[in-house]
Parts: C-alpha cells; sequence; structure tokens
C-alpha cells in the first residue's frame, strides 16, 4: 500500500517513500499530480511529473524530444496566425469585386446556357478571358467557397444572357 504524505516535509535520510512506502535509500523530490513528495528514485522515474530536484543532473532524452516538439507547435500556431498574401493578385481591387447575392440555382443556370452556346467550360473561360477554375466553381454552385469575383458573375451574365444575381 502507498503512504501517502502527513505534510511534515521529513528528512530524505532514513525515510520511506511517500508514494510506495518503500523504506531507506535515496529519496529525491518530485511532483506526483500535483503534490510535491519524497520518492524513491523508482517513484520518481516513473510517476515524478518535474523537479526532480535531487535527480542525477541534465535533461534526458524525453525532456527534450517533448521541449522540441511543444517548440514546434508553437511555431505551427504562431505561423497560422500570420496573414498570407502570396495568392493575392496585385492590383486587384477585391473589395470592389465583391460577389454578389445570386439565385439558388446559379450554377444550373451557367451550365445550361453554356451548353445551349455549344461552348465547353475551357472554351467559355477563354473567351470572357476568365479562370476556367473560376467558372467550374460557379457552375457547380461554390462560387462563394472558390472566392469568386462579382466580375467573374457579371461577365458570365452579360456573355450568357442568364440572371444569377438575386436583386435583394
Amino acid at each position: 500500500m502507498a503512504k501517502y504524505s502527513t505534510g511534515s516535509g521529513g528528512d530524505s535520510a532514513g525515510g520511506s517513500c511517500e508514494l510506495c512506502g518503500a523504506d531507506g535509500g535515496d529519496l529525491q523530490t518530485a511532483n506526483v499530480a500535483g503534490a510535491t513528495l519524497q520518492v524513491c528514485s523508482d517513484c520518481a522515474q516513473n510517476h515524478g511529473e518535474n523537479d526532480r530536484s535531487q535527480s542525477s543532473g541534465g535533461d534526458s532524452n524525453d525532456d527534450q524530444n517533448r521541449r522540441r516538439r511543444a517548440a514546434q507547435n508553437a511555431a505551427k500556431i504562431q505561423d497560422s496566425q500570420k496573414a498570407d498574401a502570396s495568392h493575392w493578385e496585385e492590383g486587384a481591387d477585391y473589395d470592389g469585386d465583391q460577389l454578389p447575392y445570386l439565385v439558388s440555382d446559379y450554377g444550373t443556370r451557367v451550365t445550361e446556357a453554356r451548353q445551349d452556346a455549344g461552348l465547353q467550360t475551357a472554351e467559355l473561360a477563354e473567351e470572357l478571358g476568365l479562370d476556367e477554375n473560376d467558372v467550374l466553381a460557379v457552375e457547380q454552385g461554390r462560387a462563394t467557397q472558390a472566392n469568386v469575383g462579382g466580375s467573374t458573375i457579371a461577365a458570365l451574365e452579360s456573355f450568357l444572357d442568364v440572371e444569377l444575381t438575386d436583386s435583394r
């Protein structure tokens, strides 16, 4: 049975481990589940969380690996919080080219109008000077998720003679 600390603090010489009750030996101070205890070397190694003040010097490989992983995770979090403007185009007016409210079946309307015009998606994009991925996103009904600009919608409406915006 484990012997629990009475808070006497006792002297490590001649005492017993406050965790497993082992008599004698060289006791060490260890933090176990939030409590500072005098424990034998086996309990300090297996149950101690930190502050092994009388343990042999130097950091173990486990401690070094844990610290390295913690630093890497902190760096990843810091990097993810920084804005990444690398995908932004120079001179683009993102505030002025906002996507308008779209009718619920805008993708179907664009697809049918393109097919009626006898064009493939790539041909329509080339004709209008648009990115084919943007045209595909509109046809698939995911213009918002793909960050398609309002100018793309306006160009498709004008060329295909379809109404895609919902006037609210």
